[in-house]
């Protein structure tokens, strides 16, 4: 259990096979194999021991597999930075977790100065790019070009291979420890979860900072497969790199999905070679899956659900679950079955597990599950009590062991003495014509202490009013359910990731209070 070991393989079954396609720079495996063991000599040469953090702030890119790899096979643990991040946030990251060598690309080359004021950790800046690297920082191609190739460490099982931090919605971030076990395993047990050819092009449009990017990446190099790299999702890049490149797979949240097949180019590609579209962060409508099906004839869609602590993925919803039928509605709202190594259970706040279709806290138990949070025993004791991880998410789970996530604990909104969970209510609103988006919070109520709010972006010409949204609903769920206050908005606000940040809606509302729920 290396996260190395499938270069190897590699080397030996098929080294000019295609591993890395970057525009037009393509690296078959034995190029791969053979940079990936300079950048390893690289790091050691400046100063990287066994364990240390490297981290890199960079859009994707080939470079980044390099960075992965090369780091794993030298001894470290990597430290990818989220690229949203300002200059403080960074600079958190990297003292929180002692990292010394940070690797940056030229998109963010203009950061370097602040980031050196800012920290107290950083010592080695490496520039990443064809130019000469700017003062005060080292040319990553000409360390690579005086490096001799070096011997794997061959770090494996419980060895600390990443230290990836949360997207930060809520106070400061927390850096999440995984093991080459957590993330070995897990990549073999989602391509196992999900029957479909072992060798496919998939398109990396997730960054590489978050661990869907980072782990379709390790899928692809465990499979001995190839991955496309584009340095970010844009809908046009998206499409010449599927129709350009042959691509069968890629991992798309349902909010990029909409946003591809709307796009006023979609028709100009051929796309027929795409069989899969997995997608993660929140379930697909059946509205929009249907115009998806409709527009991407042949091609399949899986969701994916876990997160960073899960290394990441613990459940997935097949292919066959998304096709039409009496089930569809009900399946489509489930985040599916487990993988083959995930035990997943329904448990309540002292910790005991639920029968089938009561909610509760959704926990996990097996070999993905994060060894915990960097620096932090007091989050990580709390976040693995009683041996299994508690994701902070309300679910339940039905006779035929279906997963449905509820929603985040704290979002559970208590109206009158009544609990109510935004998704149930979003669920409704997702039926309503007129209705493309929406997010559903609790605010402040002086009578009902909280009060459910509904914050919407209508489709395209949509004539909706407040009225009509709340008479929808009462045809749906139960009254002390249903939005008592409206808002219309252009747009939703969402993390890198593509999550949605409700907490940025509540802020106006609590702002001036001391305590967040009533």
């Amino acid at each position: 259990m290396q996260l190395t070991q499938a270069l190897h393989k590699a080397l030996r079954e098929k080294p000019q096979a295609t591993a890395v396609v970057f525009g037009e720079r393509r690296s078959s495996f034995a190029r791969l194999h053979n940079r990936v063991a300079r950048v390893a000599a690289v790091l050691r040469g400046l100063g990287m021991a066994p364990g240390d953090r490297v981290a890199m702030l960079a859009m994707n890119s080939d470079h980044y597999v390099e960075y992965l790899f090369g780091t794993w096979w030298g001894g470290g643990a990597i430290n990818p930075v989220n690229v949203r991040w300002s200059p403080q946030e960074i600079a958190y990251s990297l003292d929180d977790c002692d990292t010394h060598i940070l690797l940056v690309d030229k998109f963010f080359a203009k950061q370097v100065a602040s980031l050196r004021d800012l920290s107290r950790s950083l010592q080695t800046l490496v520039y990443v790019g064809e130019e000469p690297a700017p003062e005060g920082m080292l040319s990553f191609e000409d360390l690579l070009a005086a490096a001799e190739p070096v011997e794997d460490l061959r770090r494996q099982r419980d060895d600390l291979a990443a230290v990836m931090y949360t997207g930060g919605t809520t106070g400061r971030p927390k850096g999440v420890m995984l093991s080459h076990s957590n993330l070995y395993l897990n990549g073999l047990a989602s391509a196992a979860a999900v029957p479909r050819a072992w060798q496919v092009q998939a398109l990396v449009t997730a960054p590489f900072f978050h661990v869907a990017g980072c782990g379709l990446s390790l899928q692809m190099v465990l499979r001995m497969a190839t991955q496309v790299v584009i340095p970010y999702y844009e809908e046009v890049a998206v499409l010449q790199a599927i129709a350009h490149e042959k691509v069968t797979e890629t991992f798309l949240v349902p909010t990029m999905v909409k946003r591809l097949i709307e796009h006023p180019r979609f028709a100009e590609f051929d796309l027929q070679s795409l069989r899969m579209v997995l997608y993660g962060a929140a379930p697909i409508d059946a509205t929009l899956l249907g115009q998806a099906m409709q527009a991407l004839p042949g091609v399949q869609f899986c969701q994916a659900y876990g997160m960073t602590e899960l290394a990441p993925t613990i459940a997935v919803l097949l292919p066959e679950d998304h096709l039409p039928g009496p089930d569809q509605a009900k399946r489509l709202r489930s985040a599916g079955k487990s993988v083959p190594i995930a035990e997943i259970s329904i448990r309540d706040p002292e910790n005991n597990e639920l029968p089938p279709g009561q909610v509760g806290e959704i926990c996990a138990r097996g070999p993905m599950v994060m060894q915990g949070y960097w620096n932090k025993p007091a989050e990580t004791e709390a976040a693995l009590r009683g041996g299994w991880m508690h994701t902070g998410d309300g679910g339940m789970m039905d006779e035929e062991g279906y997963l449905y996530v509820v929603d985040r604990i704290k979002d559970m909104i208590v109206s009158g003495g009544e609990n109510v969970y935004s998704a149930e209510v979003e669920n409704a609103l997702a039926q309503f014509e007129g209705v493309s988006m929406s997010a559903v919070i609790g605010v402040p109520d002086d009578q009902w202490g909280e009060r459910v709010h509904a914050v919407i972006v209508p489709r395209p010409g949509a004539d909706i009013d407040e009225a009509a949204v709340i008479a929808h609903c009462k045809t749906l769920i139960a009254g002390y359910k249903c939005p008592r206050s409206v808002e219309f908005r252009t747009e939703l606000p969402v993390s890198p990731a593509g999550k949605l940040q409700k907490f940025v809606l509540r802020e106006p509302y609590w702002k001036d209070r001391a305590r967040k729920v009533n």
